[in-house]
């Protein structure tokens, strides 16, 4: 009864995670030198840390696709399996999910989480499908059970004039904060920490699929792919630039005299002529004498292979080979990072799967739906160019041997939408077989007439 109210919570929740989204998102959008530039200090940032985690992520999202199997051998079962999975496909294309996901993909990388949010839209009689900004989610887990969430609390902002078109109420700033409260039970609404709505859960479920972009054992937020390259990043925009500028005085060269006390109108340029007395020396100095750029080279060389090494994106993943190599051997070249694009898609495949089991839930709940129990598999698309032949020879015998459907046989070899490819080849056997029917009974009856016309008449002979 003495509980604080939530949002009241949220101030004082998650300080440290929030603090390092800050970072991460900062580092990400190129902020990596630390402390303030001294004057005349020359930073420049190469960002190869926003490179790394798009690329990745264009790996991790090369292709996805669902796959709803019956769990029973009848064909009504069979028939509610095919109209989930035809329904899955219709919200992943009204929410365009492909964009979102990738979107999401992106900012998980960054942050280290990610949040789907799943409802259903009553004035348009439809699923929706957002993905919230993770900065702004909170969870609440049963003991040591991160997977058992019993919580979630989303807070965001809105303009005044919004909070009052949907809820009626005039906040007294120009922006209010409003925080949705979820259990499986019941839904609070606050607006400025003022309770503006308290009801019954109408889903009977917490509309949130919250995931880490790569776990840690024991704890349920999850890491970012920033903290083990930042150093590295950080060392390569120092040398990098510490090389820039050996080369700008290099071309610009610095004049050292010697045994002279006073320096007027001595200029580096084409033709300079220099009046110095007898025993004094002048010369321009070269910082590159004795091959010294080199070990900066080399230096930028060994933070670049660092770098590639430590983020688990070989130079290949780029695209840039020195050898020509066969399928095996740029699959041994790029393993890890498809080590890292495995991690991944074991998490993103129960995030996934547990949000088309809620979309499916929703359209049972209001859109007069029944699907049955099935099995919803996320089936993903290889990372590397496979031979398309031999992969085609092994989901054959494969389907032939009653290890895989026709369906998934399908999914297995990049078919986006098997169900209508399915479909497809069925109204194709069909009019292949009445059409070999038709040309089989057509011969019959021509043989027929044939011998007919060639039997002899009774009493005649040739």
């Amino acid at each position: 009864m003495n509980e604080i109210p939530v949002p009241v919570q949220l101030a004082r929740r998650d300080t440290e995670r929030l603090k390092s989204y800050r970072e991460m998102l900062d580092f990400y959008h190129g902020l990596q030198w630390e402390g303030r530039a001294v004057r005349g200090e020359k930073r420049l940032t190469f960002n190869y840390a926003r490179v790394f985690i798009d690329k990745i992520t264009s790996y991790l999202m090369s292709g996805m696709t669902f796959n709803v199997e019956a769990t029973e051998d009848a064909a009504e079962t069979r028939q509610r399996a095919r109209r989930a999975e035809a329904a899955l496909r219709q919200v992943y294309e009204d929410n365009n999910l492909a964009q979102l996901d990738l979107d999401t993909e992106i900012d998980g990388a960054v942050l280290g989480d990610a949040c789907y949010k799943v409802i259903w839209d009553a004035e348009a009689r439809s699923i929706k499908v957002t993905a919230p900004d993770v900065q702004g989610i909170y969870a609440w887990w049963a003991g040591d059970d991160v997977s058992r969430v019993w919580r979630v609390a989303a807070k965001y902002s809105l303009a005044a004039e919004e909070v009052e078109l949907l809820y009626r109420m005039r906040p007294k700033n120009k922006t209010a904060t409003v925080v949705e409260v979820w259990t499986d039970r019941e839904f609070a609404l606050y607006v400025d920490n003022a309770p503006v709505e308290q009801n019954p859960n109408p889903y009977g479920f917490i509309p949130y699929v919250i995931y880490p972009n790569l776990r840690e054992p024991k704890k349920f937020w999850g890491t970012s792919d920033l903290p083990q390259i930042m150093e590295v990043q950080r060392e390569l925009n120092r040398a990098l630039s510490q090389l820039s500028r050996i080369l700008e005085l290099s071309g610009n060269p610095i004049a050292v005299l010697e045994n002279i006390e006073e320096s007027e109108d001595i200029a580096v340029r084409p033709g300079a002529v220099w009046n110095i007395p007898e025993d004094a020396k002048a010369y321009l100095l070269d910082l590159l004498q004795g091959g010294g750029v080199n070990l900066h080279i080399d230096y930028i060389n060994l933070l670049y292979r660092t770098l590639h090494d430590i983020s688990e994106s070989p130079r290949a993943a780029f695209g840039g080979t020195e050898r020509d190599l066969s399928g095996v051997a740029l699959e041994i070249e790029l393993q890890p990072l498809l080590q890292k694009v495995r991690r991944k898609r074991l998490i993103r495949s129960a995030a996934y799967r547990r949000r088309g089991q809620m979309v499916l839930r929703l359209l049972e709940m209001f859109g007069g739906e029944s699907f049955g129990n099935n099995r919803l598999d996320v089936v993903w698309a290889p990372v590397l160019p496979r031979d398309m032949a031999r992969q085609v020879a092994n989901e054959q015998v494969m389907v032939q041997a009653g290890i895989h459907s026709r369906r998934r046989a399908m999914a297995e070899v990049g078919v986006i939408d098997p169900e209508s490819e399915f479909s497809q080849w069925l109204v194709e056997r069909e009019t292949i077989l009445r059409m070999n029917k038709e040309l089989n009974g057509r011969s019959i009856r021509s043989g027929v007439r044939e011998r007919v016309t060639d039997a002899p008449v009774d009493g005649m002979t040739e």
